[in-house]
């Protein structure tokens, strides 16, 4: 059994969507990155290659590269879990958690849930996406950022 995790922070900004485990949520911010920005799929990007000890998202998708402008990071978190099959090992599950003091994630966490278990090819019951607040405080707590963290279990086949 192999267990990596993951961690990734955004600054929120004016004038970007605001996409959390490939869903988009309505909010008036969005945020900052080369690609989608999504903190909670880089966050399981990460936890994945871990455990695989295959570096992390940056590694294999850096943002020097052009044509990673703009990208929906499910394409990077899909080529990622196709990247461990290749290893030899089987995700057994994903447990994430998004730091965000607004807005409210609860309404969405069924649909990234499903969203993210679409893209790794496996169930919804091994993923799990949690969300919390900062309680108002540091970064996340003021608005100016999102927080996402991630934990994935690996076995080889």
């Amino acid at each position: 059994m192999r267990i990596g995790i993951g961690y990734d922070v955004h600054q929120l900004i004016e004038n970007r969507k605001l996409i959390l485990g490939g869903v988009e949520i309505p909010y008036h911010l969005g945020l900052l990155g080369h690609s989608d920005a999504d903190v909670l799929t880089h966050a399981i990007c990460d936890a994945i290659l871990g455990a695989a000890a295959l570096g992390d998202i940056g590694t294999h998708f850096p943002d020097t590269d052009a044509s990673y402008a703009g990208m929906d990071s499910q394409v990077f978190l899909r080529a990622i879990a196709a990247k461990v099959r290749e290893q030899d090992y089987i995700i057994q599950n994903v447990d994430s958690t998004v730091i965000a003091q607004q807005p409210k994630l609860a309404p969405y966490i069924g649909q990234m849930r499903g969203v993210l278990a679409k893209t790794l090819d496996i169930s919804e019951a091994q993923v799990s996406v949690k969300a919390t607040t900062a309680e108002g405080l540091g970064i996340v707590g003021k608005e100016k950022a999102i927080v996402a963290q991630a934990i994935a279990c690996l076995t080889k086949t």
